[in-house]
């Protein structure tokens, strides 16, 4: 695994990176084995709050990250609050996880939708947070891979990831969809499909359609 350990505005000593490293490799050895890398980063949070935020980046399989933050008074303490929030994570999905990598991995490469995935400045952005301009400033552009799954998975990869919301394909139906983090903690699911369905009209049998008046018009000619 190829581990990438680095500060911001901190001074790291040899004795703290030896401990991040072996508990790294740790993490990989015991929930996943076969992670391709992991960045983990310690800065100073706030100004003159003495706060160590410590961000860690690790990649277990074919687009699949875990990431978890942890802000401590302290950088040891830091790191191993957010250690134990990816451990967490990786023994809450370790056998999904495996099972879902394996399934990615039989994917052929056609069928994996790729996307423009940009981040907009902030000054597209004003005081209130109200865009303004018709054309945002790009300030960061790449691409991403959008995969067919199903929902239970597309959950636990946003969960892994720690970000807000996730696009994926629908394996059920095609059709793509999203998850996300509602405000009052529990998961959002986005699925266009259901709405299409719902709005196409219904078969209306003939009598149905016809007025009234043409229906009792009819009747008593029959009668």
């Amino acid at each position: 695994m190829q581990l990438t350990v680095q500060g911001k505005q901190i001074n790291l000593g040899s004795a703290l990176k030896e401990h991040v490293s072996e508990k790294m490799e740790d993490l990989n050895h015991k929930y996943f084995n076969h992670a391709t890398f992991a960045a983990v980063t310690l800065s100073r949070e706030g100004h003159g709050h003495g706060l160590i935020r410590a961000h860690i980046t690790m990649r277990v399989g074919k687009d699949i990250v875990v990431m978890a933050d942890a802000v401590e008074g302290e950088a040891y303490l830091s790191f191993d609050v957010a250690a134990a929030k990816i451990a967490k994570q990786l023994r809450r999905y370790k056998n999904r996880l495996r099972d879902h990598h394996d399934r990615l991995e039989k994917i052929p490469a056609a069928d994996i939708m790729h996307v423009r995935d940009a981040v907009i400045g902030d000054e597209h952005f004003g005081d209130q947070g109200v865009p303004h301009g018709k054309d945002p400033v790009i300030i960061a552009e790449m691409t991403a891979a959008i995969l067919t799954m199903s929902v239970s998975e597309a959950v636990m990869r946003m969960d892994l990831s720690g970000q807000p919301a996730l696009l994926f394909r629908n394996a059920r139906n095609g059709e793509l969809n999203m998850v996300y983090r509602r405000g009052d903690g529990n998961v959002g699911w986005i699925d266009p499909s259901i709405g299409a369905a719902a709005a196409k009209p219904k078969g209306i049998s003939k009598s149905k359609a016809e007025p009234k008046s043409v229906a009792k018009k009819a009747k008593a000619a029959r009668g």
